[in-house]
Parts: structure tokens; C-alpha cells; sequence
């Protein structure tokens, strides 16, 4: 029989094994408290997990309760009405009249309680995701990286008590008795079948007997000398450690910094970004992300200057897209790396630049990525970026684009994007 025991650390009076059956029981309902729970939810606070609450009346289960039928006596201290004899009126009601809902008052007054409680990060993001995926995300080849994992090696003769193999040992001693003892178990059984036939006979050779017994002693204590489990016997698992195989990808975060982009067009893009990335942590082990903004031209930079930095002028999207197209060819083989990328832009561009824009995608940048997710922040009519793009979205699987008006649209967006496609 096999044991499993639970040796994750738990808080005081939790059961893990109940939370997660309580989790899968009611999955419906936690999923639907989650989806209202994240549409007043800060993206800053995505790092935390959250309270839910959902009715009372889901997880309601059978219960037992107490008839008023019968003989009943009590005390009641204070009394100054009843002595000892008087009948009292029976409450009104049914039987079963606990502390449940429907006493004390009509129906239209009696309101459903939520049962709350708090979703852990992972539950709650497990939840989140859970409808989602991204698109292409098989690669032609995995990355070797320095992680390694054991695996079993078959065995050895050495080793420690907890890594012994009963079974394989207990093999090898059956195996070394049968060899070392077999020759002697078969005379053995002949030298007690010709005794057993010379002492039936009318008249039995002794001189033949004695030997016959000897012969029979001398052959059970040569048996009885070997070992049932020799040290020699003994096999201990072995376990080497192998380079672990694992996939990596890059998240490419191309953003409009010029003068028409304000703070609060940024900060929805900023929001998009750190969704997409806690996105791809749930499917890749190594992550790398590169950060490129543009106004007429375009730069390489860090996380901070990426989203604090101002400036104005006008908007040259290609710059972004050959600087894109350069650093992948330069640092990112394809053959190596799942390339994702994702711009955020209010749509302005100089018109014969989107045309360019359009080419440089089909072309060039969308053979070579697994999903490019473009989200325009604007308010108003599209502008002529959003007018090309949607050309290429009609011929590309692997080009998304859609609208963000607020920072309220920006969950609705994500899932729009990577929602999962029927098989």
C-alpha cells in the first residue's frame, strides 16, 4: 500500500487537500467573482492576490435540523410571568426552525449573505489565465541552459540506505542462491529419494545407508551455509544529473513617445505591458525583455527611461520597426528564441510612413516572430497606422490589433488578443 502524505505548510486550522477541493467544487463561481473582481482592480496590484466573496446560497448543502414537535422543558432565569406547570404557546412556524433564512420577517426583506474569502497570487492569476494562451507557441527547437535535473541511471553497488532497491537486491540474492545452490539442491533431493527407496527394500544395504546419510547432512549444511542477502547483493538506485532542455523567449515592448502620447496614454500602455509579461512567465522559464521607444527616431532602452522619459515632435513608427528587425537579426536567432512582440501607440504617424510600416511587417518582422499585438490608445476616429494594419491583420494569423479608449478596456483587450482559438 502506498502512503502520500501532505507535507505542504499550511496555516493555522487550513487543510490544502479541502481548499483545493473546495476550489474545484465551486470553479464556476469563483471564476465569475474573479472577472468582476479584476475590473476594479489596479494592474499594480497584480503582484497580490484578492478577497472574493460569492453567495451563500452556491455552496449551500443539506443540512440537519431539530423538530418543535415533543415535550420540551428549559430555564429561563428572570422569569416573572410562568411558574411551574404553565403551558406555554408554541412558536409559530415549521419544524426545523433554527437560525436559518425566512424567520423573523417576510421574504422580500430577507437578503443573501456572501461567503468571502482570499485568493491566493497564484489561484487567483491560475483563474485569470486560465482561458487564455498564446497563439504559435511552438518553436522548432529548445534552448540549452544551464539548469539541470536528475533522472534515473539504472544501478549501483554503492550507496545510501534511502536510495537502496529492495526489489532489484532481493532479485540478485534470489539469482546467486539459485547459482551457487542449485547443483546441491538437486543431488540432494536424489540423495534423499535413493534413501528413502534403499531403506523401503527387504533387506536394506547399511554399509549404503550411512553414506546415503551422510551425503544428506553434509549436503543441508553446505545449503544452509549460504547467505540469504550478501552485500554483494545490494543495488542502490542511481541518479545522474543531465542539462535541462528549456524554452525561452523574447518580449520586444515598442512604445510612442512623442508629443501627442501624454501620461495617461503611456500609463494604459505601461498596464498592457506588465499583463503581457506576467502572462508569459506562466509559459516560458526564461524571459528576456527589450524595450524600444520612437518618436522620429527610434532607441534601445531601460525599464525606467522606457516610461518616465519626455519628449516631443513628431512620429516615424518605421524607425521603431527597422530597430525591432535589427536587434532580432543581430541577437535573437529565431531558431533559438520565441520572439513576441507588442506596440502601443495613439495611431499618429506621417502618412507615407504607415505605408512603409505595413511592409516592413508582412515582409520582413512577422515571418520571424510568433505573435506581434499592436493596441492603439485613442479616443477618436482611427488614424492611418490603424488603417494599414488592418490589412495585414487580414492576411497574417500571427498580427493582432485592438483598441484601447480607457484604462478599464485594457483586461477586455488583453483577452481579446490571446483568447484561445477553436480547434
Amino acid at each position: 500500500m502506498v502512503h502520500l502524505i501532505d507535507r505542504r505548510v499550511q496555516g493555522k486550522n487550513k487543510s490544502a487537500p479541502n481548499r483545493e477541493r473546495f476550489l474545484r467544487r465551486y470553479k464556476a463561481q469563483i471564476k465569475e467573482a474573479v472577472a468582476k473582481a479584476v475590473k476594479g482592480r489596479s494592474i499594480t496590484d497584480i503582484e497580490n492576490g484578492e478577497k472574493i466573496s460569492i453567495p451563500v446560497k452556491d455552496i449551500s448543502e443539506p443540512t440537519f435540523g431539530h423538530s418543535r414537535g415533543g415535550v420540551w422543558e428549559g430555564v429561563y432565569p428572570g422569569n416573572d410571568q410562568y411558574q411551574k406547570g404553565d403551558q406555554i404557546a408554541r412558536p409559530k412556524g415549521g419544524a426545523g426552525g433554527g437560525g436559518g433564512k425566512g424567520q423573523g420577517g417576510n421574504s422580500e426583506d430577507v437578503t443573501e449573505d456572501d461567503f468571502a474569502f482570499q485568493l491566493s497570487r497564484e489561484e487567483f492569476m491560475n483563474y485569470f489565465f486560465e482561458d487564455l494562451e498564446l497563439p504559435n507557441m511552438v518553436k522548432t527547437q529548445l534552448s540549452a541552459t544551464q539548469d539541470f535535473r536528475t533522472q534515473r541511471a539504472g544501478y549501483k553497488t554503492t550507496g545510501t540506505a534511502s536510495s537502496l532497491h529492495v526489489i532489484r537486491s532481493l532479485r540478485g540474492a534470489l539469482g546467486r542462491r539459485i547459482a551457487i545452490g542449485g547443483k546441491s539442491k538437486h543431488r540432494l533431493e536424489h540423495a534423499e529419494a535413493e534413501l528413502a527407496a534403499e531403506l523401503a527394500s527387504p533387506s536394506p544395504d547399511h554399509r549404503r545407508v550411512g553414506g546415503l546419510r551422510e551425503e544428506i547432512h553434509h549436503l543441508k549444511i553446505r545449503l544452509a551455509a549460504i547467505p540469504f542477502l550478501d552485500p554483494f547483493d545490494l543495488r542502490f538506485s542511481n541518479r545522474i544529473r543531465v542539462p535541462k532542455p528549456a524554452t525561452q523567449c523574447v518580449m520586444f515592448c515598442l512604445l510612442d513617445v512623442s508629443g501627442s502620447m501624454d501620461e495617461q496614454k503611456k500609463d494604459t500602455a505601461k498596464r498592457f505591458f506588465i499583463l503581457l509579461y506576467l502572462f508569459l512567465t506562466r509559459m516560458y522559464e526564461k524571459i528576456e525583455v527589450v524595450f524600444i521607444r520612437h518618436h522620429t527616431t527610434a532607441l534601445e532602452v531601460d525599464e525606467h527611461a522606457f516610461f518616465h522619459s519626455r519628449e516631443s515632435g513628431g512620429t516615424i513608427v518605421s524607425s521603431a520597426l527597422n530597430l525591432l528587425l535589427k536587434v532580432i537579426q543581430e541577437r535573437y536567432a529565431t531558431s533559438d528564441w520565441n520572439i513576441y512582440v507588442a506596440q502601443a501607440s495613439d495611431g499618429d504617424n506621417w502618412d507615407n510612413d504607415s505605408v512603409q510600416c505595413r511592409e516592413l511587417l508582412s515582409k520582413a518582422i512577422l515571418p520571424l516572430v510568433q505573435y506581434y499585438a499592436y493596441v492603439e490608445i485613442t479616443e477618436g476616429d482611427p488614424q492611418n497606422l490603424w488603417l494599414e494594419y488592418e490589412q495585414v491583420a487580414q492576411a497574417k494569423e500571427n498580427f493582432a490589433m485592438q483598441k484601447i479608449e480607457s484604462p478599464a478596456d485594457i483586461y477586455p483587450v488583453f483577452r481579446e488578443l490571446f483568447k484561445k482559438q477553436p480547434v
